[in-house]
């Protein structure tokens, strides 16, 4: 409960940790990533995840009400919050990926670059960028998002694992998917 209270400011600090080590790879080809150390910077570069994050929070609240039938999921009270929330997070995960994927990358390389906070939020600058270097973004993007299905597959294992053992009989009551 602890670590969860001390996430945004945890997160805050990768974030600056990230500019840091885009700054120094810029300054300084060849070298190492700086040493780990408080950097500034991560505050403004959570600002535009919030300020890009913030509309799908929004439609995410109106999705899940929207979906919050106990006919559709044969389920009600607790149950029947964790699925409709869950499904809505899953029908706006590709489209807020999409968004962030298409808006932070170059913003950010931008912003390290120049030190400069409204660089992170010229979304058009980002959008030009995009369209002229789209087969480098393309590859980038590919690397990060066979990440994030590699990570996901990996927690997905990892959570039928643990029901498993918390839950002996799941596999016997359950069918199979």
């Amino acid at each position: 409960m602890i670590a969860i209270l001390f996430l945004p400011l945890t997160f805050v600090l990768v974030l600056g940790y990230a500019i840091a080590a885009v700054r120094a790879a810029d300054e300084h080809p060849g070298q190492g990533p700086p040493a780990w150390r408080l950097y500034p910077g991560g505050h403004w570069v959570a600002l535009a995840l919030l300020l890009l994050t913030t509309p799908f929070v929004l439609v995410g609240t109106l999705v899940s009400s929207a979906l919050h039938i106990s006919a559709l999921w044969h389920s009600s009270g607790t149950l029947l919050d964790v699925e409709s929330f869950t499904a809505a997070a899953l029908i706006l995960a590709l489209p807020w990926g999409i968004v962030v994927l298409l808006f932070m990358p170059h913003a950010t390389a931008r912003y390290a670059a120049t030190h400069r906070a409204r660089d992170l939020f010229d979304f058009a600058k980002s959008l030009r960028s995009v369209r002229r270097d789209f087969a480098a973004w393309n590859v980038t993007i590919a690397a990060i998002v066979t990440a994030w299905a590699i990570g996901a597959a990996r927690g997905y294992g990892s959570a039928r694992s643990v029901t498993r053992r918390c839950w002996p009989s799941w596999d016997r009551d359950s069918t199979p998917p």
